[in-house]
């Protein structure tokens, strides 16, 4: 089934103190090093931005958030509103080592097990950033909650089939705990970074 991966690029990068999805990570701006590892798996790349005017370099499709305000459920009603596809991933800009390896596990889970949503649930809880999701149901889901005023990017988990993988399941794709390592802080970025070398060499 057809599956369109949506790139999050909307943050405000506060505690990085600029743009961290054009910062370079090894020689290149780190959305581009995520597009790079995702591009295997996605039948078609989207990029939700607030500053498209900043990413027009990557040649994709860039969308602002329909729901500005509304933080990262916002952002998540945007991806599953812009995907073409039954199928929707969702990853973060910041997360250097997003796995295409997971998500396509994640991708058959939904489709043979008939799951609305499958979402990783780590040592640092859910991530659903690293999620994939049938992208109609899901997004009534979450205009579902937005609509009486929630902004937990979970709230609308009652309201569809969520499958989670984690303990072993997860660990054989994670065994170093680096898939959901996100790069908030120029000390993260720098942490990450010369672990991407490592795994490099």
């Amino acid at each position: 089934m057809k599956l369109s991966v949506v790139v999050q690029a909307g943050g405000e990068s506060k505690r990085m103190g600029s743009n961290k999805a054009l910062l370079p990570f090894l020689g290149q701006p780190l959305i581009v090093r995520v597009i790079e590892r995702i591009k295997p798996i996605a039948d078609e790349i989207l990029i939700t931005t607030n500053q498209p005017q900043d990413l027009t370099f990557l040649h994709l499709p860039l969308y602002g958030d329909i729901l500005p305000g509304y933080g990262a459920l916002g952002g998540l009603l945007t991806a599953l509103t812009v995907s073409t596809s039954p199928l929707t991933a969702v990853v973060a800009c910041d997360m250097p080592f997003v796995s295409p390896e997971l998500l396509s596990y994640q991708a058959q889970l939904l489709e043979k097990e008939e799951w609305d949503a499958v979402i990783p649930r780590g040592e640092q809880g859910f991530e659903p950033f690293h999620g994939v999701f049938r992208t109609t149901t899901c997004r009534w889901a979450v205009q579902q909650v937005i609509d009486k005023g929630e902004k937990k990017v979970i709230a609308w988990f009652p309201l569809v089939r969520v499958r989670f993988v984690e303990g072993d399941d997860l660990n054989r794709f994670d065994p170093l705990g680096y898939i959901f390592m996100n790069v908030n802080t120029p000390d993260e970025f720098e942490t990450a970074e010369r672990l991407a070398q490592t795994e490099r060499d």
